[in-house]
């Protein structure tokens, strides 16, 4: 009878806990920079309740751009975590940066997200960082709507930016709602599964009626519900077989087929509107409800059991062992360290004790917080499907698992871009010398590609990041948060070192040491990886075997990884390359030590990489210009003088686009020219594309430095 009792309890809480899931929608708020991404957070802010005002970047008094810096240059740089509710849904929203510096805030922000809404700029249309937030959304499968902004600017063009969507992105994007005209003609949209018009009546949004399209809009209302209907039909089979039967399909079982299609990524529906204008946001949130799916309609996430090593797949239930991801870290100036944790599984509670896979211990969680921006909550508990932040945790960082310590479970982490610039900094005054060692320790750990090395020759602090800003940025943090005068250098292009071919070499280190013999002899292979592939060291299994203790192996491939980083030609970090320790040797126990077998492998690894031929990687810049045409011939001939190459053209209106492939460090001062050759007409946004093989004439003066 107890047990019974017992069981209908578990069962009751799992029935609320599946509902309470339902009803929650983790979304981010992805774009190009300036397409619009936090003026429309902030009418979604606005219309569920969350906030009494408009905020508006441009007078600095957005919710989501807190941070000093963003207010100040009007651009998002930090992604913003936010909770509000719409139609009693939970939404659980974070806007992220636009600009490429702070690509890794998207990177991080997608890879624990279950949905997305993707914001196009009704004039620009599909823009060089539209495209790679859209393919870091495909690289973790994240279900996506898409939303046509500032539809009241000159120019505007919707159906142009849905072509561009298909072309572009091969998304197959499909219109549900319909401008009703445009620039400032711009009035409102029609529903397409409805077939009814919005009409506003007041000016901030909240007041509207729907009734019958306009006479002058009813034949093309028709023509593109008959389009939405036909490629549901394409896209869902149980739609098709209804659809055949009866082509005019009730709005429920249309809404039903879109929200089937989009969580099943293959439909994208496009919603349009103005942010600034106040209209089209509130058809959007009832988008983010109606389609982009729950956290329970997600594919289950596979994680590695840390003592089999084999795939684990992840419960989605509250009442499974704890499956969290720390996907960010913060400095909160009154709390301390924010850990922002997705919760996959099971239910993380306030003082409870988590395992960590990767550094094999136990930490507790003193508080949870449910952050608002630049203010929080404090909660309970975070259950599977929740975002939220955690306080206290010593040892974790970005992408590690907290998990149960009797169901140990890593979760696929998450891939920082290697940073593209770096400068030196060195603190005012001896006295601030821990001060500002501790603050840049503080942005590293919060920051993946912020990354500080001391140069081994000089002894000074080198800061290294993903660009000019990101640079400026992480300066003002550390005079404004943590109160550190630095001095610093001006900023250069961060290059890497790689091979081009494959060496063994065998090296025996043997050396007295305060009385003590070392010894140890390791035969190294270096390899080159394609590129992106990154660093890889290994310990061959038969070289494992003839080791004289199992932790060495660890020791030699910490010891890889350090000359790695290294690097062979310039002291600069190599990349696509693969390290492995094939062979070993020793005379006794008493010789081997650990010191024996890590200089061998540093010594080894350096001697067969310069073998290997070794060579310097620059990065190369995507290049992408918008100009008037009678300017096209002069930027152009900019570009091959600064070794670039013209990769395709494209008008837009009347306006030439240009895209190129650049080396970064040809582009210092780019802003100035590029106003020069085109009296200010041109415009210009740039984002990493690749590492290529540097030319003999930069090797050469690399090397004379």
């Amino acid at each position: 009878m107890l047990f019974d009792i017992i069981r209908s309890n578990r069962d009751a809480k799992e029935a609320r806990m599946a509902s309470d899931m339902a009803e929650v929608r983790n979304i981010g708020i992805v774009a190009h920079i300036d397409a619009g991404k936090t003026t429309t957070t902030e009418r979604i802010l606005f219309y569920a309740g969350l906030t009494h005002r408009l905020g508006n970047v441009d007078e600095g008094n957005t919710v989501t751009d807190w941070m000093v810096q963003e207010r100040e240059r009007g651009i998002t740089i930090t992604s913003a975590a936010i909770t509000c509710a719409w139609r009693g849904t939970q939404i659980n929203l974070i806007d992220t940066p636009g600009h490429v510096d702070f690509t890794i805030e998207v990177e991080r922000a997608l890879r624990v997200l279950d949905g997305a809404v993707g914001v196009f700029c009704a004039v620009g249309g599909v823009q060089p960082q539209s495209e790679t937030v859209w393919r870091q959304a495909n690289r973790y499968h994240v279900a996506r709507i898409a939303f046509v902004n500032k539809m009241d600017r000159m120019g505007a063009d919707f159906a142009r930016v849905v072509a561009e969507m298909r072309g572009k992105l091969g998304a197959n994007a499909v219109p549900v709602t319909l401008p009703v005209g445009a620039a400032e003609g711009y009035a409102g949209e029609i529903d397409l599964v409805s077939m009814k018009q919005r009409r506003y009546l007041d000016a901030e949004g909240k007041a509207f009626e729907d009734g019958e399209p306009d006479a002058a809009l009813a034949d093309a209302a028709r023509a593109a519900h008959e389009a939405l209907l036909e490629a549901l039909a394409e896209a869902d089979d149980t739609f098709m077989e209804a659809y055949l039967e009866n082509p005019e399909q009730p709005e429920g079982a249309v809404r039903a087929a879109i929200r089937r299609c989009v969580v099943a990524q293959t439909l994208v529906p496009v919603f349009c509107g103005s942010s600034l204008k106040n209209k089209g946001v509130q058809a959007l949130l009832d988008g983010v409800v109606d389609y982009l799916p729950a956290p329970g309609e997600r594919k289950a996430p596979v994680g590695t059991n840390v003592k089999t090593e084999e795939p684990a797949e992840i419960e989605l239930s509250a009442s499974a062992p704890l499956s969290a991801l720390v996907f960010k870290i913060a400095t909160d100036p009154y709390v301390g360290r924010l850990f922002f944790v997705r919760v996959y599984g099971g239910t993380l509670k306030k003082g409870q004790n988590v395992y960590n896979p990767r550094t094999r211990q136990r930490e507790r969680v003193m508080k949870i917080l449910r952050v608002k921006s630049d203010d929080e909550e404090e909660l309970e508990q975070l259950v599977a499907g929740d975002i939220g932040a955690v306080v206290g945790l010593k040892q974790a960082t970005t992408g590690d698992t907290l998990c149960a310590e009797n169901r140990p479970v890593a979760l696929m982490g998450i891939t920082a871009p290697e940073p593209v610039m770096f400068m030196a900094i060195e603190p005012k005054s001896s006295a601030e010398k821990d001060k500002l060692a501790d603050a840049l320790d503080l942005l590293a750990a919060e920051d993946p590609t912020c990354q500080v090395r001391t140069d081994a020759e000089t002894g000074q602090k080198i800061l290294s990041g993903m660009g000019e800003l990101h640079l400026e940025i992480l300066v003002d943090r550390l005079r404004r948060e943590f109160n550190v005068t630095a001095n610093t250098g001006k900023p250069m292009v961060s290059y890497c070192e790689t091979v081009t071919a494959a060496a063994r070499r065998t090296y025996t280190f043997d050396r007295e040491i305060a009385g003590k013999r070392h010894y140890a002899t390791l035969t190294i292979e270096v390899s080159a990886l394609k590129r992106g592939e990154g660093r890889q060291a290994a310990v061959s299994k038969a070289a494992e075997k003839r080791l004289p203790r199992p932790e060495v192996s660890a020791i030699i491939r910490d010891a890889l990884f350090d000359a790695i980083a290294t690097g062979v030609l310039a002291r600069f970090p190599m990349t696509d390359v693969r390290a492995e320790v094939t062979d070993c040797a020793m005379l006794d126990d008493e010789t081997a030590s650990d010191v024996a077998f890590r200089s061998a492998a540093v010594m080894g690894f350096r001697e067969a990489a310069l073998a290997a031929g070794p060579e310097f990687l620059e990065p190369i810049m995507s290049l992408d210009i918008v100009t008037p045409p009678e300017y096209v011939g002069d930027i152009m001939g900019d570009i091959n003088g600064r070794r670039g190459q013209v990769r395709d053209m494209e008008m837009k209106g009347d306006l030439q686009e240009v895209r190129a492939s650049v080396p970064l460090a040809e582009l210092f001062g780019y802003a100035t020219a590029i106003r020069s050759l085109s009296r200010g007409r041109a415009g210009y946004t740039m984002e990493p594309g690749a590492f290529a093989v540097a030319p003999k004439t930069v090797k050469e003066e690399l090397l004379n430095r």
